[in-house]
């Protein structure tokens, strides 16, 4: 009767979230191509503008004369608050911050995003300011050298002088061989000094046209006005042509490639073992979140009790599903604890595979998975901002706006069969790159 009982709650309580959460959205497209997706909530005198390109780190810049160039994308992420024609240079956040305001940008490998976030009454204001971004950005030799200096600056924090900063470089250096995928996000400050005036003009006018974006807006707002809006500041941006991508794929990889990486950085050392899996598209990339999280989300999950707690082998261990467009990357991570060799924490991480490769994991950790990713979807959505990116997102990547409200139907219908077939699938020694991240001496 006591598991009847909390089996009806926990329907009752799916039933309530799902229908709580539900995100009404409309989307209409302008003539030059432009997505328009709009999500109306007057219950907060606050809006999210956002406009997101489908251009990231995989899409490098140069030419034919000039070869490929690193970093392209995410450099325009900072040059294009530069100023344009009617905003005058570094004055895009005093006008946002002025009117109470805040605003944002981040690149991944797959796409460049940019928002803004205001008082209600200035949505126009944001409009605006993102079609003037579109239409009339200043791309001049002060503002290239300004924010090569501003890069090669983050570069610096982020990574060169970061402990385990070159970590993910490190991997997809040796996990990809022919896909962009391989290069640094943030690129190589050699390309980026190289780098012409026109290769970045060209470069703006190959990617960020508006047909190669989705433009958001969620929060409080009136609907039929704000159509108006966005084709009165919008309609004018001329249409470009579609990018045709036509990257080549990778061989799969049938033997253990074995890798070292030296940090001057770090005094501990650390394990990974990285496979490549399907792009966040492919059903079998949600069964691989899953997987991590079983694995290593919270102090509770496998990897973390038994090779923190229990066993004291580990200072730090971890397994991560980065999700990208065309494959993704499964990683094991582990920093070991005293004299703990790198091989054997990675082969007690291993025991952990194989026992999710021969049996079923429990019906209790089964809910449980279940209930963390009920958890991250009611969050997802709860905020303008988070509404916002959700929806350019499923639009630019996934090609489908309603997994807003739909995509945790496809975590709950993942089966414990599906979970161990994915981990005998994916998650074979024959098919990763061990990394030994070690700190560098002085001879090295």
């Amino acid at each position: 009767m006591k598991k009847f009982l909390m089996a009806f709650a926990s329907l009752v309580v799916f039933g309530l979230t799902a229908d709580a959460q539900k995100v009404e959205f409309e989307e209409f497209d302008l003539d030059n191509g432009l997505h328009v997706i709009l999500h109306q909530d007057n219950s907060a005198p606050v809006v999210t503008v956002g406009v997101m390109y489908d251009v990231g780190g995989k899409d490098l810049g140069g030419d034919e004369k000039a070869g490929n160039r690193t970093g392209f994308a995410h450099f325009f992420e900072h040059l294009l608050f530069e100023g344009t024609e009617n905003i005058g240079r570094g004055e895009w956040f005093t006008i946002v911050t002025s009117q109470g305001g805040s605003n944002n940008a981040n690149t991944s490998m797959d796409r460049t995003y940019y928002y803004e976030v205001f008082p209600s009454n200035s949505l126009e204001l944001g409009l605006w300011m993102e079609s003037e971004r579109m239409l009339h950005p200043v791309i001049d030799q002060v503002g290239v050298d300004t924010q090569n200096e501003v890069v090669k600056e983050e570069k610096r924090l982020r990574m060169d002088n970061s402990p385990y900063g070159q970590l993910l470089p490190a991997v997809t250096e040796n996990l990809f061989k022919k896909h962009p995928y391989k290069y640094k996000n943030i690129g190589e400050m050699e390309d980026l000094d190289a780098a012409t005036l026109e290769e970045f003009k060209a470069y703006f006018k190959k990617w960020y046209g508006p047909q190669n974006a989705v433009l958001v807006v969620t929060g409080d707002f009136q609907m039929e006005n704000t159509k108006k809006m966005v084709r009165d500041y919008f309609s004018e941006v001329k249409r470009g042509t579609t990018p045709v991508r036509n990257f080549p794929k990778e061989d799969p990889i049938t033997e253990t490639i074995k890798a070292k990486h030296y940090d001057a950085n770090i005094q501990l050392p650390a394990i990974v073992a990285a496979y490549r899996v399907p792009g966040f598209g492919k059903r079998d990339a949600y069964v691989m979140d899953m997987v991590s999280s079983y694995l290593s989300d919270g102090k509770s999950s496998k990897l973390y009790k038994k090779l923190v707690d229990e066993q004291k082998q580990a200072l730090a261990v971890q397994a991560v599903n980065l999700g990208q467009k065309d494959y993704g990357i499964y990683a094991l991570f582990g920093i070991p604890l005293g004299d703990i060799a790198l091989t054997d924490l990675l082969a007690e991480m291993d025991e952990e595979i194989a026992k999710m490769q021969n049996e079923l994991i429990s019906e209790k950790d089964y809910q449980k998975l279940q209930n963390k990713f009920e958890n991250r979807f009611v969050n997802s959505n709860s905020s303008m901002q988070g509404i916002a990116n959700s929806l350019a997102r499923y639009y630019m990547l996934y090609g489908d706006v309603n997994l807003i409200n739909d995509q945790i139907n496809i975590y709950r219908s993942i089966t414990r069969e599906e979970i161990q077939a994915a981990v005998k699938k994916y998650l074979n020694p024959n098919q990763r790159v061990e990394l030994e991240y070690l700190p560098k001496k002085d001879d090295q």
